[in-house]
């Protein structure tokens, strides 16, 4: 039984890749060290080049088969929403930085928090967003 790829499939394995990205940057930001912490980014590590060459292949069986261009346009609807928001949010991001980086009021490692967990944040609601408009059809 071969099941074909599906672009809402395709959509939702982003979030994999937000998880993995808001995990490195927890290791890497973090002020400690704890000696598992090199076997986990060694784990991600991996876990990352074998799921991106699982992506990989089913993106070149999804690009093989055909193409759903209600889907795709639909895709390209949720993409052009989800750069307003994140234009929106990184312009906040920006100018509060500024501001408290001139009093010294906050930690600057906060704003990395504030760029990763925006990534993952919008991947979901791009794969929600595409979901819903993919499910009604419009």
């Amino acid at each position: 039984m071969k099941k074909m790829v599906s672009l809402r499939e395709i959509v939702a394995t982003k979030i994999v890749y937000a998880v993995i990205l808001v995990s490195y940057y927890w290791m890497w930001a973090r002020t400690d060290w704890q000696d598992w912490y090199v076997t986990v980014q060694q784990v991600l590590g991996w876990f990352f080049v074998a799921f991106f060459l699982l992506q990989m292949m089913r993106v070149r069986k999804y690009k093989k088969e055909g193409v759903d261009e209600m889907a795709e346009r639909n895709l390209r609807r949720c993409d052009s929403v989800c750069l307003k928001i994140f234009v929106g949010v990184m312009a906040v991001a920006a100018f509060a930085c500024a501001i408290l980086g001139h009093i010294d009021a906050a930690y600057m490692g906060a704003l990395g928090w504030v760029i990763v967990l925006s990534i993952l944040g919008l991947t979901i609601v791009r794969t929600a967003m595409f979901v819903v408009l993919d499910s009604k059809g419009m």
